[in-house]
């Protein structure tokens, strides 16, 4: 069967979905195609659009050997359309639906809600290669920017990923939001990206790795939700997206861990013990904790916001019609349907934070949310081992989810980290005390050169401990022309 055999490679488009045999879906998808070429490479990695890159490309949905390595200059990447094998017994695992087997088409009554999904999950993809276009004129080694560029194309192909399902399942409004998909720009005034954080610049490494850490994460916590849905075609995407997206975080994740290690070594080999002498720290030409520090609180509240309102109707909806679930739905052990489940939520009452037990049903984006906070402390956790095996006496930390708020309850005030309510005047005087500010993106930027020899890296971060794919350290992994 198509679903289950490795990725067809001899068609103009890859996949594993039989589209030789979908002459409708392969029209389309062969029209919506120069386009997008013509979008890679007008936003596509600046400069580097004839460098062999040692890149990653999927040659099966299976557990393992799914990928091969080899260099491959960008715009002639294999982007294909990839399914996680069907489980022809799945059926759905919660709300109204529960135990009905998995849908194959599009019910009628949940087009809209299935479309949206799609288009909000696949305007998110291109979105993130536009932020980061311009990083590898920057790039500390070709280590990371091998890293960066495998990050974009992957991105790049879960574009690809719901353009399938929209002209696949959703006829005449589904090819005309393939064509939004590339019309919209990061940042554009005209037309935006649909979420706020992917309009956000990523302006040096620091930022891309708390991107990749941070918002990333999100990411993954929207596609295992996803990977729930009772619409099939979309949970077995999905299942696959989360296959490369893990390989995303772990750039943001190591890359932080790396930057951390640098600047400890320095402070020690200097004699540095006052981890908030930024100044002395700084003038070793790493980044100093505090910064970090900023930077962290900045990524994880632009992140907070992307899982909307605390309670929402839409998510509840979603949740009964089944077509999202909650994150790793199929390991919570409770009736699936939430009917009479009651979930904590954090709310503004009478000037005050305070807990209540709200409908589980309308607090989906709460959970979610939690989900995420838990799983982001553990990399915080990894980070403070770092700082503690190097002697040094200073902790990162999360921010309340009070902090910086754009999105949700929290949106209609302005607190300090740490959850204290201020005026915003008071806000606007001392946020660059937990916020980047100018100068301290003028001295980001100052670090940002690109170390392009093999096996070297610029010196405010710390190599890896492995190349990709087992390489030696002084492989070039990007062969530049």
């Amino acid at each position: 069967m198509p679903d289950t055999m490795a990725v067809d490679y001899t068609t103009s488009i890859p996949n594993n979905v039989g589209l030789s045999e979908d002459r409708r879906v392969l029209k389309a998808l062969e029209k919506w195609h120069p386009g997008y070429l013509d979008w890679w490479k007008e936003m596509g990695p600046e400069g580097f659009q004839d460098a062999l890159v040692y890149l990653r490309t999927a040659v099966g949905v299976e557990t393992g050997g799914w990928a091969k390595f080899d260099y491959v200059k960008m715009p002639e990447y294999r982007w294909g359309i990839l399914l996680a094998p069907k489980d022809e017994e799945r059926l759905i695992g919660f709300g109204q639906h529960k135990g009905v087997p998995a849908w194959q088409e599009v019910p009628g009554e949940y087009r809209a809600m299935l479309r949206r999904l799609c288009v909000i999950q696949g305007d998110t993809e291109p979105a993130s290669v536009e932020q980061q276009r311009y990083l590898g004129a920057t790039a500390p080694s070709l280590y990371d920017m091998r890293n960066l560029f495998q990050v974009n194309v992957e991105e790049a192909r879960h574009l690809w990923a719901m353009v399938y399902l929209l002209q696949k399942y959703f006829g005449k409004d589904g090819r005309e939001e393939a064509d939004g998909l590339l019309r919209r720009r990061s940042g554009d005034i005209d037309q935006p990206r649909m979420l706020g954080a992917f309009n956000e610049t990523t302006p040096d490494w620091l930022s891309f790795f708390m991107f990749a850490y941070f918002t990333d994460r999100d990411g993954k916590m929207q596609l295992e939700s996803l990977a729930q849905s009772g619409f099939d075609p979309l949970a077995r995407t999905t299942r696959f997206m989360l296959t490369e997206e893990a390989h995303h975080m772990f750039v943001g994740d190591s890359g932080i861990n790396r930057v951390i290690k640098r600047t400890c070594e320095a402070m020690n080999v200097a004699g540095i013990t006052d981890p908030f002498d930024s100044n002395a720290v700084r003038s070793l030409g790493v980044v100093d904790l505090p910064t970090l520090q900023k930077k962290a609180n900045l990524h994880y509240s632009l992140s907070l916001d992307l899982f909307g309102s605390e309670i929402s109707t839409n998510a509840a909806n979603a949740y009964t019609n089944g077509l999202k679930g909650r994150y790793r739905e199929d390991r919570i052990d409770d009736d699936h349907r939430l009917l009479n489940d009651t979930y904590p939520v954090l709310k503004l009452i009478d000037g005050e934070v305070r807990t209540t037990l709200e409908p589980a049903l309308t607090a989906l984006n709460m959970r979610l949310r939690d989900d995420y906070t838990r799983e982001t402390a553990s990399g915080v956790n990894r980070w403070n081992k770092q700082i503690a095996k190097a002697g040094i006496s200073y902790e990162l930390k999360l921010p309340e989810v009070t902090f910086n708020r754009k999105i949700g309850v929290f949106s209609s005030i302005e607190t300090t980290p740490e959850g204290e309510i201020l005026s915003q005047e008071n806000f606007e005087a001392r946020k660059d005390e937990w916020l980047p500010s100018a100068d301290d993106g003028v001295f980001v930027a100052s670090l940002m050169h690109a170390e392009l020899r093999p096996g070297h890296y610029a010196g405010w971060i710390a190599p890896p401990k492995m190349g990709i794919d087992n390489q030696s350290g002084d492989f070039e992994f990007v062969r530049i022309q």
